[in-house]
C-alpha cells in the first residue's frame, strides 16, 4: 500500500502580509482552509504541520492535524530554503510514526482557493504517470515569446524567448504556465536527491486561475477574501 504524507509549512514570520498564516479570512484561520482541504481529499494517512510558532501549531492542531513539528529557528528565516523545511518535517514524521513514506504532498498555506479535486488530481498524475514530482500552475497570462520583456545590454527591452520564426499573434505562442504555489508532489527519493523542485520528468498539473491566487500582498489577501466570499455565496 502506497503511503503518502501532507506537510503544511507555515512559519510565524511574514513580511508582505502579517501573520497572514493565522489571519482570519472569512471567519477562521488561513491555514484552516488548507488543513480541511487536506483532510477532505482523503488521500493521507498523516497530515503534519511545520511552524516555529506555537500559535500556529496549536490552531492546526484544533482542525484537526495529527502530527505537529516544531521547525528550528534555522529553518525559518526569510532566507531559509522551503525545501529544506518539508525535508525536516518529512523525516519528522518518519521518525514520530516508525515508517517511511513513499509520496509526499506540501500544500501552501497561502493558496486557499484550491479544493481537494486539485489536491487529487496532481497526485493522481504522478501516480498514474510514475514520474517523480508535480508541480501546479495556471495558464500564464503574459509569455515569454510575445509579449513578456526582459532589460538587456544598455536597458535595451527584449523579449524573455525568442524563437527563430518571430510569433505574430499570443495564440500561437507555446503554451506557458504560472508555477502558483500551491500543491507540489514528490516521490520520496526525488524529494531528497534533487537540490530543486525540478528533474528530469516534473509536469504540471493546471489549475485555473480563480483557483491560483497565491496570497503575498494585502491586494492578494483581498481579492481571496473576495473570491471566497463569493464561492460560498455572501
Amino acid at each position: 500500500m502506497t503511503q503518502r504524507i501532507c506537510t503544511i509549512c507555515a512559519r510565524a514570520g511574514s513580511k508582505g502580509v502579517k501573520n497572514k498564516n493565522i489571519r482570519d479570512l472569512h471567519g477562521k484561520p488561513l491555514i484552516a482552509y488548507t488543513v480541511e482541504q487536506a483532510i477532505k481529499s482523503q488521500l493521507f494517512e498523516l497530515i503534519a504541520v511545520s511552524s516555529d510558532s506555537k500559535k500556529i501549531l496549536d490552531i492546526a492542531q484544533s482542525y484537526g492535524v495529527n502530527i505537529l513539528v516544531d521547525r528550528p529557528s534555522n529553518l525559518a528565516t526569510d532566507s531559509s530554503s522551503k525545501l529544506n523545511a518539508i525535508r525536516h518535517c518529512v523525516e519528522t514524521v518518519e521518525y514520530l510514526s516508525k515508517q517511511k513514506t513513499d509520496i509526499v504532498v506540501d500544500l501552501d498555506v497561502t493558496s486557499p482557493l484550491r479544493l481537494p479535486e486539485d489536491i487529487k488530481g496532481a497526485v493522481n498524475l504522478l501516480e498514474a504517470k510514475n514520474i517523480g514530482n508535480v508541480i501546479t500552475g495556471s495558464p500564464a497570462r503574459r509569455s515569454p515569446y510575445f509579449n513578456l520583456v526582459e532589460l538587456g545590454h544598455n536597458n535595451v527591452v527584449r523579449l524573455v524567448k525568442s524563437l527563430n520564426k518571430p510569433i505574430i499573434r499570443r495564440q500561437d505562442s507555446p503554451a506557458c504556465f504560472d508555477m502558483n504555489a500551491s500543491v507540489y508532489v514528490w516521490r520520496r527519493d526525488i524529494l531528497f536527491n534533487y537540490p530543486t523542485i525540478f528533474n528530469i520528468d516534473t509536469q504540471i498539473f493546471v489549475m485555473p486561475e480563480e483557483r491560483s491566487i497565491d496570497i503575498d500582498t494585502e491586494l492578494d489577501f483581498e481579492i481571496v477574501e473576495f473570491l471566497i466570499r463569493r464561492r460560498v455565496g455572501v
